[in-house]
């Protein structure tokens, strides 16, 4: 799909203001985009498929320019003389049947006229360049994105007026120029020459300049290049020319926009610098790990001796069933992600953005990406602590502990049972052997030695249990630390998930803007070679 030269425009500077809120490009970057002109010649008119040539006069004050719009026009249609400096006005002359767009600038004089030979030109004559009024140098700034051909009128006096020459080198390469070197019974070759010389410094090598004389009897006395002014101006006028000039127009400013693009995608640095960000948090978070998993020691000693006190309540509303002591002793237990360690934290994620900005990177980007982050360090280490210590207790020891625990639990019941059961046996079976023998029932030795069994029975497993059981303290701080490691983890993975989104943002705006690039380069139309020789001569090289 190939876009409009305005919608390009629009597009760029949609990217541009997206871009600077989100930190990606400086105001100042964003800004030149967002003051990048999008009119255009044709828009000035209702039907832009053929339009005549738009002509327009830039000077500075006393140069005759009103004079010579006067007289190629052969109507008066600008002020000359005292009223000239005082003039805050744009002046149009065109034919009547040219059909004009509802105009969106103000301070326009509109001359219409029914001159068939000047038909296809609209002569526009603007305020004075160098006028103490702001507002007349904006309006020529405003105007020219309509301007096709611009005539340059100075005087041998001040054809080194420099706030017209700066536009001149500013707009050089945008349109096609005619120069003037009016008032020319009081100039000199010398001055000629030197001016001449002064364009070719601005890019025109073989440029059009004329000498005229608009002052009133000398027109007539001394001879000038008017008539091959005129002659110019109507060669200009053919439909081809037009089209030319402004394809050309066109073309110059997609490329002004591409390198403008292209400067802005200078800013947003470069791919690989990416990975050295990775691995430098990386590389600062194990330090870091190492520091908080050291300072958190104590702190998660006293609060796995809290967890290992309160055990029996975790499976509850503990906060609801504890006394106000109880939590508030709790609150202090349970925060160890304290300020030390926050601080901690903080410069480990400061890192990060210290690592971009020495990459040439982004730095708002991430910076913004990050301070969410920044507050979640401490949840996350909470929440998996928390969440450890409860299945340590839940489970606590490892497999074979609690294989060995079961063995013992089986054995606490069996044997005293299996003990009680042989001494009842032996009771009931020497009773009846007692019966048939006359010999003496059981004595004193088989009580004792009975006793000492279902004891010894039931004492071995409840000894083996007590010792087979681990400590609740001990499983509290192990499932602590665990869940501590595993917050950790946690975090360096958000931060580099985080990383890895700003460099995705990164390639969004990169292949936004290159699509704008990708179509400021093609030409909707090959533009004709441009064998005209006048026409050559008002064309600056430029730098397409």
């Amino acid at each position: 799909m190939v876009y409009e030269y305005s919608d390009l425009v629009e597009k760029a500077k949609h990217w541009a203001r997206r871009a600077a809120r989100s930190g990606w490009i400086d105001k100042d970057q964003a800004e030149q985009l967002e003051l990048f002109e999008e009119k255009t010649p044709d828009t000035l008119f209702a039907t832009p498929e053929t339009r005549p040539l738009i002509v327009a006069f830039l000077g500075g004050t006393g140069v005759g320019k009103s004079s010579l719009i006067n007289r190629l026009a052969g109507d008066p249609i600008a002020r000359t003389g005292v009223e000239r400096p005082t003039s805050r006005e744009v002046t149009l002359y065109y034919h009547q049947s040219v059909l004009l767009q509802k105009l969106p600038l103000d301070n326009i004089k509109l001359s219409a006229h029914d001159d068939q030979q000047k038909k296809n030109v609209i002569w526009i004559d603007m305020p004075d360049m160098d006028s103490t009024e702001a507002k007349n140098k904006q309006l020529v700034l405003d105007w020219l994105p309509h301007i096709d051909l611009l005539i340059y009128v100075v005087s041998p006096e001040r054809y080194k007026d420099n706030k017209a020459w700066q536009l001149l080198l500013a707009e050089g390469c945008r349109h096609a120029w005619i120069f003037i070197l009016n008032q020319w019974d009081r100039g000199q070759t010398e001055q000629y020459q030197d001016f001449k010389h002064q364009l070719a410094k601005a890019g025109f090598d073989d440029p059009i300049l004329l000498r005229t004389i608009c002052a009133a009897g000398e027109k007539d006395s001394l001879p000038d290049e008017f008539a091959q002014l005129e002659q110019t101006i109507q060669q200009l006028t053919d439909e081809n020319i037009v089209n030319q000039l402004e394809l050309r127009g066109l073309q110059v400013r997609r490329t002004e926009l591409k390198q403008k693009l292209q400067t802005s995608l200078i800013e947003l640095g470069q791919e690989e610098d990416y990975q050295k960000v990775q691995d430098e948090w990386k590389a600062i978070w194990r330090a870091t790990t190492n520091k908080l998993q050291q300072g958190f020691e104590w702190p998660l000693q006293r609060l796995a001796a809290y967890y290992a006190k309160h055990e029996s309540n975790l499976l509850g509303d503990l906060v609801n069933k504890l006394s106000d002591s109880d939590k508030q002793d709790k609150e202090k237990r349970s925060i160890f992600w304290d300020d030390w360690a926050q601080s901690r934290y903080d410069d480990a994620l400061d890192s990060v953005i210290l690592k971009m900005d020495q990459c040439q990177l982004p730095v708002a980007p991430i910076r913004q990406t990050l301070l969410p982050l920044r507050t979640k360090g401490k949840s996350t280490t909470l929440n998996q602590s928390e969440l450890a210590v409860r299945q340590a207790l839940a489970n606590p020891g490892n497999s074979l502990q609690r294989g060995l625990l079961k063995i013992a639990s089986f054995c606490a019941v069996v044997l005293p049972l299996a003990a009680m059961g042989w001494v009842g046996y032996q009771v009931f079976y020497g009773y009846y052997e007692s019966n048939l023998t006359d010999e003496a029932y059981l004595g004193v030795n088989f009580a004792v030695h009975s006793v000492l069994l279902v004891a010894l029975a039931w004492l071995v497993p409840y000894f083996v249990q007590k010792k087979l059981k681990p400590s609740l303290e001990k499983v509290a701080l192990q499932g602590l630390k665990k869940g501590l490691t595993a917050g950790l983890a946690t975090i360096e993975i958000e931060v580099v998930r985080a990383i890895d989104e700003n460099r995705h943002q990164r390639v969004t705006y990169i292949q936004e803007a290159n699509e704008i690039i990708a179509q400021c380069e093609i030409i909707e139309s090959e533009v004709d070679q441009i064998e005209n020789r006048s026409l050559n001569r008002m064309l600056t090289d430029g730098n397409l």
